[in-house]
């Protein structure tokens, strides 16, 4: 695979039906390649069953696509691993891969646990979460890395409305992301804000390349394995693959809050070396931040919008008013 430049921009976004299931089953037999879906799960009676359910049905079962569904139970305290199972997925208990590591909370720690666990030349990461499951999540992300040898790591994108308390919106979700993770990129990797959902859990890549990653044990896998990947592939060995509409189960802010913690953490462990506080000021002083929109053609995009930073400096230290102009009198003569 030729190696792009570190500062290299992300691939613009491909729609997922450029890829069938059919073409693509038959260049993984071609090359004899395989395929692995990896779920991470805790607790997700609700919706494991339907996302490995359809994965096994349409994508293993009928055409050959994936070799195994693996579903990594991460101490469920429900019956997430019962239904999976049920479902045709292989589960395998978090704490007990690789138990002379021990075993932590954390997504990560479940991914880490799944890549370890599972057996394809490929894999395919997908949340237990989505409740609008379908063959186009492993196949749009299958399709670049199985038809383009330049691409290392692929990445999913998407409208995300928000569903809460009742109230709906077609684009209102990912709150962290436009909150925290899209300033980040845009401010200290603009290389990288180009990416419209730069914290998908929908990702794919080669074993030996997430093999070589360092895993972050929470949620802060995803950017980290963003960021890791472009540093050391560039950002045009990246690929993203527009699937449409992503529904998926919201978390409460509390638990948003701990998550942009977690990300921050990842961002300032990796944030690129700068001249000091005030050379990141002069820096950050502008910064153009791009956010998705669906255009009236069906294309997602990004629209850019310049934030410049300004302050007032502290009255006691602003310039001496002018003096000789007039000044208004507000006595009135007797």
């Amino acid at each position: 695979m030729d190696q792009a430049g570190p500062l290299s921009s992300p691939r613009p976004p491909i729609a997922h039906t450029a890829f069938t299931a059919e073409d693509l089953a038959a260049r993984k037999r071609r090359t004899g390649t395989t395929v692995s879906v990896v779920i991470p799960a805790r607790d997700e009676e609700s919706t494991v069953g339907e996302v490995a359910g359809t994965l096994h049905r349409t994508l293993a079962e009928r055409v050959g696509l994936i070799d195994e569904v693996v579903v990594v139970d991460a101490g469920s305290t429900d019956a997430t691993g019962e239904r999976a199972r049920q479902a045709g997925a292989r589960v395998v208990k978090q704490a007990e891969v690789l138990p002379e590591y021990g075993d932590a909370p954390g997504k990560g720690e479940a991914m880490w646990k799944g890549l370890a666990a599972s057996r394809g030349d490929l894999l395919v990461f997908v949340d237990a979460d989505v409740v609008d499951i379908g063959p186009r999540f492993v196949t749009g992300l299958l399709g670049p890395l199985l038809t383009d040898p330049t691409v290392a790591f692929v990445k999913a994108c998407y409208d995300r409305p928000l569903h809460l308390d009742g109230h709906h919106q077609e684009h209102g979700g990912g709150r962290v992301t436009e909150l925290l993770v899209r300033p980040l990129l845009a401010t200290f990797w603009p290389h990288l804000a180009t990416l419209i959902q730069p914290l998908a859990g929908e990702v794919a890549a080669s074993r030996s390349l997430l093999a070589s990653l360092p895993f972050e044990r929470g949620y802060g896998v995803e950017l980290a394995m963003l960021l890791d990947v472009a540093s050391r592939h560039g950002g045009e060995a990246i690929a993203q693959v527009d699937l449409g509409r992503r529904v998926h189960v919201h978390q409460p802010l509390d638990a948003l809050g701990r998550m942009a913690t977690e990300l921050l953490q990842v961002a300032l462990a990796r944030a690129p070396a700068g001249p000091g506080a005030a050379g990141w000021a002069d820096a950050a002083a502008t910064t153009t931040l791009r956010q998705p929109v669906r255009t009236d053609a069906g294309d997602l995009q990004l629209a850019p919008h310049r934030i410049a930073r300004d302050e007032r400096p502290p009255l006691m230290q602003a310039p001496t008013r002018p003096t000789g102009g007039t000044t208004e009198n507000h006595d009135h003569a007797s």
